[in-house]
């Protein structure tokens, strides 16, 4: 019997550190990045990490959860990870909370002014900057003196401190970051390395020019006609502010669903979606999964199938907060999640990525299932035909994610992505 599940929003540094601890001490938990109706049971703040134990235990919090699981961890397997007595204890607590506490509570401000989430305030901007290279140069005094941050072996401080400060060297620190912090850099170098992330930072670079905020180009008004020109104001700005919570890793609230969903009106369908997604979730993708989509689900007369592409993949830059925006859309689009199923994937590398996918929707028109989110217009749909090999072949790589994308004649490697079901 499983022993809980974890919830996750898998770019947030809180979350992978213990999706790491999970799958490095082999527990038998699972871990889910869907905010399903047990969650909003347990958890109405909507606040990710999330546990919820096999009998309901419920727990928020990062430091929370982490103790929790390493007490389901046999003790002989712990070691000195937690530290070899009391003090050493306590002090894996203290570096844990400063840089929960005051990195990241540093850090997330600059990133979203950096984005755009937020109103740019240089003020703000500097003072948060400022503060995480106070941070810095305390880490950098002890360990000028120390291997490790308790000491001279790896603990848990020094594996949350890592996954903290390294979506900061991706972001708005940097290269310059460690040039100016050596002995963070020779430090990050050896905890990055440990098995426990197994693998998770090979090849890791921080990013040579740290983001910065750059004002918002100004749309041009189409011409055409008067009409046309007044749809294409909203459109950017409206897409952006959603596009910028997305990137910065924090997960809007689902949007409210209407009274009564449009598709309500076309009645059931032969085959309800509920079968398919259990199918797609449980079997082998290419094996099973899409033989049995295309014998057992998909009825042209019930259901259509589109393309989806973002329009704005010039961007782009992190292929992570590329992925973090799917996972924005996708839960504005909670309200149709009965009418629709689909998978749309990150391609190519950072600052040279884009999206792309194919949906599942109930009846003929997309409008219907995917205007519940207000940034469905940063995309763009084409109707697909499975009738035609080259449309089939796209449907059931977007679905496996096992193959490159064509884009403009040119293979693309899929670097990420996410499942709407």
């Amino acid at each position: 019997m499983s022993q809980g599940t974890l919830y996750v929003l898998p770019t947030s540094p809180r979350s992978f550190i213990l999706e790491d601890l999970v799958k490095y001490y082999k527990l038998d938990i699972k871990i889910s990045d869907e905010k399903d109706e047990r969650y909003q049971h347990y958890f109405p703040l909507g606040k990710t990490p999330a546990f919820i134990g096999a009998k309901g235990y419920a727990l928020t919090e990062v430091i929370a959860i982490a103790r929790y699981l390493f007490s389901l961890v046999p003790a002989d397997q712990v070691k000195g990870v937690l530290g070899k007595n009391g003090a050493q204890y306590a002090s894996i607590l203290q570096w844990e909370s400063l840089i929960n506490q005051e990195w990241i509570g540093a850090w997330v401000p600059t990133f979203y002014l950096a984005v755009g989430k937020a109103p740019f305030n240089k003020k703000v901007n500097d003072e948060n900057l400022a503060k995480l290279n106070t941070i810095g140069g305390i880490l950098e005094t002890r360990l000028h003196d120390y291997t490790f941050l308790v000491g001279e072996r790896i603990t848990f401080a020094d594996l949350f401190a890592v996954a903290a400060i390294s979506v900061a060297l991706k972001t708005t620190l940097g290269a310059p970051f460690l040039a100016k912090f050596p002995n963070i850099n020779r430090w990050f170098k050896t905890v990055s390395q440990s098995p426990f992330w197994n693998g998770r930072f090979e090849g890791f670079e921080a990013v040579k020019e740290p983001l910065t905020f750059t004002p918002p180009k100004k749309e041009k008004k189409k011409e055409t006609n008067a009409a046309a020109a007044a749809d294409a104001a909203p459109k950017a700005p409206k897409a952006k502010a959603a596009d910028a919570a997305d990137e910065a890793g924090d997960e809007p609230a689902p949007s409210a669903p209407k009274p009564k969903h449009p598709l309500e009106a076309l009645g059931k369908p032969k085959n309800p979606l509920d079968e398919w997604k259990r199918v797609y979730s449980n079997e082998e993708t290419r094996e099973v999964a899409i033989p049995w989509f295309w014998k057992n689900q998909y009825d042209a007369e019930d259901w259509s199938l589109w393309k989806v592409d973002y329009k704005y993949n010039d961007e782009l830059t992190l292929t992570f907060m590329s992925n973090n925006l799917i996972g924005g859309f996708f839960n504005r689009l909670s309200a149709s999640t009965k009418y629709m199923f689909g998978c749309l994937v990150v391609y190519g590398e950072n600052n040279n990525n884009g999206i792309t996918g194919a949906f599942l929707v109930r009846g003929q028109d997309y409008v219907p299932a995917f205007d519940v989110a207000p940034d469905w217009e940063s995309y763009e749909f084409t109707k697909l035909d499975a009738s035609k090999p080259e449309d089939k072949e796209f449907i059931e790589n977007m679905f496996a994610w096992d193959k490159p994308v064509e884009v403009n004649g040119e293979k693309r490697v899929i670097s990420d992505g996410k499942v709407f079901k």
